[in-house]
């Protein structure tokens, strides 16, 4: 599955008041699974979300938070928060890649 959080790129949609720096952590019960902070504009993440139409993230400097991850089926967590202690207003999209 692909998880974005998106904080600062929504600016482009105005929305105002964004978490501009957040930091995803996806758990399996109390265990982390995986985290980002800062998504970098890796390269496979942009091409997979394009190839099933998510949210897409011009920026690839921006504070954004994403994760491509290969999961077994079963109840997960995503949470957000401020990487530097912020707040603000997040999104959280999870995605199956076929």
């Amino acid at each position: 599955s692909a998880q974005l959080t998106i904080g600062p790129a929504l600016e482009g949609f105005g929305v105002s008041g964004v978490l501009a720096d957040p930091r995803l952590q996806l758990f399996s019960g109390a265990t982390l699974v995986r985290e980002n902070n800062d998504w970098g504009g890796d390269a496979q993440l942009t091409a997979v979300g394009s190839a099933i139409g998510a949210f897409a993230v011009a920026n690839g400097a921006s504070k954004d938070a994403m994760l491509l991850v290969t999961l077994p089926p079963g109840g997960y967590t995503a949470q957000v928060s401020g990487a530097d202690g912020g707040t603000g207003v997040a999104l959280v999209e999870v995605y199956e890649v076929p």
